[in-house]
């Protein structure tokens, strides 16, 4: 039972992402472009080493986290390659837990495959379906949002939200953040992982002088790991067709050693080939909205 436990709290460790953002949400570019002026110094002199503010917080029952990021990539670029599932696809998969992943032909919906344990093959999979939607805002904006109301072992009202705008000086203003809850059954799994396989493992913000573990470690990890996935990913596009897969792979993983203290679970031959094997093995059709 024990050994079970652990198993499904390295799950609810490795999911913690698509379950994204209950956090305010800006309703123009004025408002969010406001947001990140009054955070301005933040950005400047982030300890990320690039200009990222990483929010989080934990709620009765539920975790949030916020990324907020100044990209070099122009906003135009942002907003075409983020607008679809079958781009969001190609993000998502980048994390080494999230083993496949599948849109709708019209575009509203998108499912993750999200590996059982560490070890296990892309037909070894929770699936989590989420309904998606690009809604229209005022011109020189964007958002997405992705929903999903149940996933494995108890946890529920997930929620991924990402808002952009152009930045004054060029590139782009990027709001991401998410949010989901979780019930007894859930609780006591994670509690399981955190004593055992993530007993040493810690996020990125610090208490009293030390850096946060438990489930706000968690919370901490996978939204570094999402984030750093949409970075690989449009850094990706200046390659030829082709070429793109190895260079999101590589940016992904490269990206995540900066912060090896925190994200490091394999080495890149490993995880290259794991991902190779992912992409290429069929997922199951979606073939409506979160169905």
């Amino acid at each position: 039972m024990r050994m079970l436990l652990c198993f499904a709290g390295w799950v609810l460790a490795g999911i913690a992402l698509p379950s994204l953002a209950a956090g305010p949400v800006a309703s123009d570019a004025a408002s969010l472009s406001a947001q990140f002026d009054a955070m301005r110094g933040e950005l400047d002199h982030s300890p990320f080493g690039r200009p990222v503010r990483l929010v989080s917080q934990e709620k009765d029952h539920a975790l949030q986290g916020e990324v907020y990021a100044r990209l070099a990539t122009p906003f135009p670029l942002v907003e075409a390659s983020l607008r679809e599932a079958r781009q969001w696809c190609e993000v998502l998969t980048l994390p080494f837990n999230i083993r496949g992943c599948g849109a709708a032909g019209h575009g509203d919906g998108l499912a993750l495959y999200v590996a059982k344990r560490k070890d296990s093959g892309p037909e070894e999979t929770y699936r989590i379906d989420f309904r998606f939607s690009a809604p229209e805002l005022a011109p020189g904006s964007m958002r997405v949002l992705l929903e999903g109301d149940i996933g494995p072992l108890g946890t529920h009202d997930y929620r991924i939200s990402l808002e952009a705008v152009p930045a004054a000086a060029g590139g782009t203003l990027l709001h991401f953040s998410y949010s989901y809850a979780y019930g007894w059954t859930s609780q006591i799994a994670m509690q399981a992982y955190l004593a055992t396989a993530g007993a040493n493992k810690v996020g990125f913000s610090t208490v009293d002088g030390a850096l946060v573990g438990g489930m706000r470690g968690v919370l901490e990890r996978n939204t570094m790991r999402y984030y750093l996935a949409i970075e690989a990913y449009l850094d990706s596009l200046r390659a030829p067709g082709p070429e793109r897969e190895d260079a999101r792979l590589g940016a992904w993983f490269d990206a995540s050693e900066r912060y090896s203290r925190q994200l490091h679970e394999m080495d890149r031959v490993e995880y290259v080939a794991m991902k190779h094997r992912d992409l290429r093995y069929p997922q199951r059709e979606v073939s409506a909205a979160g169905s």
